[in-house]
């Protein structure tokens, strides 16, 4: 076990304190009494007791007068002793130098009572204040147990005064022996069982005030032993040593008290600041400054004290696709790629440079006082380029991507908020549009406030029923017939009208509200078809889109269970589309599907050939379709390329006993094509455009009444 410095410190004034007293006892038996006359050995006393009483003072003023809002029990009870302890020394060096003092008849047997006393009150006192819990008391409490201390002392000193005569009589020689050596017995045992609990309670910590308690404690056990076991009277070396080692303990008192009750406690709590302080300017994941550390830097270099003319940028820094691999991985795989992203960050800044936390997946990088703009850019890309995207996770090698958004003071904004506002508004528009680095412009903000306000207005038009579905249909190519149709969700605008699903969808993404849409889509979709069955058109299968964050829930099996059954339609006329990237997280796609299967919908992966899905997890998904993806479909007659793509996906589909529609199906050449390719099924503008319910009812379903 490793042994701190206030230990060693405290073994080694034992240690010190055992050899002095031994060499004491040495010189006390060979060497011939220093004093050459009862004055000078009474002066040396005088000096003694008066060093004992002001250290003892020292002890009471200090729980007196010192932080008495802040009173502990401990401190106030250590005052409380050595003020009556100290008062008893005087009474036993006056008496013992031949000092009258409140009415006694100075002499060598009154002193020793007093000594005794003192003594045995000083051994029981400091067991049991610091062998027990310390804790807070009152004002009241302390007045009550200094009157009460002052009353104990003042009763005592009167009896003694009142039977000061007898006194001698009582400690005859044999008593005065027999009391001297239970008193030099007795007293080093009520030390040591102090010594003993104050380190039993301390086993773990050990503090330093603590141990300082303990050196006091060796050294009164020491003294003691001097002055009861020593003949004042001889040389008296060894017992004027008591005197001084006394004082010497009792100064490690008042510094073990004062430590213990008001400068450790103040220190605690300075850290328990310090570390409040450091949560609310540090992030606890990166131990990296946060947003509101952030601000306060910038304050400083954006101030009009600053250096005037000198520029000021903040880039803003977001890890792309961290969700997915959040996900994907697990939070302690996200944790761990945010830990190295942002150490990799710190590393490669210059010390002028900041790094922060911001979100999520973002943080923030200062890069102050430059005197040109573009020297900003330079240095931005620079550092941007510098990060290696290269990211062990779970065991694997991963390439990680970032992309950053600049915005620099005082040209793209003149306060804290939107310099830091803008950065994280150009980052999320290179985002958007696929770029790598983006500085702030003024189009940038009109974009996003045209985003803010497209999501308030999509909030509201849920409430208002302003979306609506149309339909398209799904032909067999082998008969021509509908087989199917998928439900696409509109959205009627009331000041900007028709909007299509790439203006919102997008929106609805980002900001969450894809998942209520697209509740309302899919039981919207159940309604219609359920309607159509009841009116006695043919029943065929509805396709309805998943959005990434609906397949996400852990409760998507049951909710769509719980759409079929308000609704009443079976299950097997609803089809429901997943994306490749959803099964990206193989084990976590595996059981929803199977989740979803077991109701006994139908499901298909949409855009099949732009993701990447393995074939290995192909074959053991709980899938029925595949839907080729428009792209392919379109340069069938043009690159061979697709043609082959085509070809490849519905051969591997038969082979999985899987069926194939083809999206986006536009002429007459696809169509032949596919059919040569044994395409199932087709959808596209060769047969039909998305239309409202109405007219696809009467379109494609009338001529199938029952």
């Amino acid at each position: 076990m490793r042994i701190r410095k206030e230990e060693k410190i405290t073994i080694i004034m034992g240690t010190l304190g055992l050899l002095l007293l031994l060499g004491v006892v040495y010189l006390s038996t060979v060497v011939q009494s220093p004093f050459s006359s009862t004055v000078g050995r009474e002066g040396m006393y005088l000096l003694a007791g008066l060093i004992n009483g002001a250290v003892a003072f020292a002890i009471f003023a200090q729980g007196w007068m010192l932080f008495t809002d802040k009173l502990s029990k401990q401190r106030l009870y250590s005052a409380v002793l050595f003020f009556m302890v100290g008062v008893l020394d005087m009474m036993h060096i006056a008496s013992f130098c031949g000092v009258s003092l409140f009415g006694f008849m100075p002499g060598y047997e009154l002193s020793v009572w007093f000594l005794f006393i003192s003594h045995l009150i000083g051994a029981v006192g400091m067991l049991l204040i610091f062998s027990v819990p310390d804790k807070r008391v009152s004002r009241i409490h302390k007045a009550a147990a200094f009157a009460s201390a002052a009353i104990v002392l003042v009763a005592g000193i009167g009896v003694l005064e009142m039977f000061q005569y007898e006194l001698p009589q009582l400690l005859g020689a044999q008593a005065q022996e027999t009391v001297k050596q239970a008193v030099w017995i007795v007293v080093p045992f009520l030390y040591g069982l102090g010594i003993f609990a104050i380190l039993y309670r301390y086993r773990k910590e050990r503090p330093p005030a603590a141990l300082t308690i303990v050196c006091a404690l060796l050294f009164l056990t020491i003294g003691h032993i001097l002055l009861t076991a020593a003949d004042p009277f001889g040389n008296g070396i060894a017992h004027l040593s008591g005197e001084w080692l006394k004082g010497l303990a009792y100064y490690y008192v008042l510094k073990g008290v004062y430590r213990l009750t008001i400068e450790e406690p103040f220190r605690g709590q300075q850290l328990a600041e310090a570390q409040m302080m450091h949560m609310a300017y540090h992030d606890d994941l990166t131990n990296l400054p946060n947003l509101r550390r952030l601000k306060e830097q910038l304050e400083l270099h954006l101030s009009p004290e600053g250096k005037a003319g000198l520029c000021t940028g903040v880039a803003v820094i977001n890890i792309n696709r961290f969700k997915a691999i959040n996900d994907s991985f697990g939070y302690r795989a996200g944790d761990k790629l945010l830990t190295e992203v942002g150490a990799r960050l710190s590393r490669r800044c210059l010390p002028e440079e900041g790094v922060y936390r911001m979100g999520e997946d973002e943080f923030a990088v200062t890069i102050p006082e430059y005197l040109d703009h573009r020297a900003i850019e330079i240095r931005a890309l620079q550092l941007l380029k510098s990060i290696n995207p290269l990211m062990t996770i779970e065991e694997t090698e991963y390439h990680i991507s970032l992309s950053m958004g600049l915005s620099i003071y005082p040209h793209d904004g003149s306060s804290v908020d939107q310099i830091i506002q803008n950065a994280d508004m150009a980052v999320h528009n290179g985002k958007e549009q696929g770029m790598e680095f983006a500085r702030y412009t003024a189009s940038i903000k009109k974009r996003t406030q045209s985003r803010i306000e497209l999501e308030n207005d999509m909030r509201k038009g849920l409430d208002r029923e302003e979306f609506f579905l149309e339909f398209q249909p799904q032909v067999s190519l082998e008969t021509g017939r509908v087989v199917g149709m998928e439900a696409l969700v509109r959205w009627n605008h009331p000041r900007k009208g028709l909007l299509s699903p790439g203006e919102f969808i997008p929106v609805a993404e980002d900001s969450g509200l894809i998942v209520p849409l697209g509740e309302w889509v899919l039981r919207t979709a159940c309604q219609y078809n359920k309607k159509w069955q009841m009116d006695g058109y043919e029943p065929v299968c509805i396709s309805v889109n998943l959005s990434m964050r609906q397949f996400r829930q852990h409760n998507l099996a049951e909710k769509v269970d719980c759409i079929l059954q308000e609704v009443g339609l079976d299950a097997k006329y609803l089809e429901l589309e997943v994306t490749e990237s959803m099964t990206f997280d193989i084990d976590t796609a595996f059981d929803q599907l199977h989740r979803l299967k077991r109701l006994g919908v139908h499901i298909s992966i949409d855009d099949f050939g732009t993701g990447y899905s393995s074939l290995n997890y192909l074959k053991t998904l709980p899938i029925d379709r595949l839907k080729i993806d428009r792209s392919f479909v379109k340069e069938v007659m043009l690159d061979g390329n697709g043609a082959a793509i085509v070809s490849t996906i519905t051969t591997m589909a038969h082979h999985l006993k899987l069926k194939v529609t083809a999206e986006g199906v536009e002429s007459q050449e696809q169509l032949e094509f596919l059919k040569l390719q044994n395409c199932h099924e087709g959808q596209g503008y060769l047969f039909s455009k998305p239309v409202p319910a109405r007219l696809f009812e009467r379109r494609f379903l009338t001529r199938f009444a029952g």
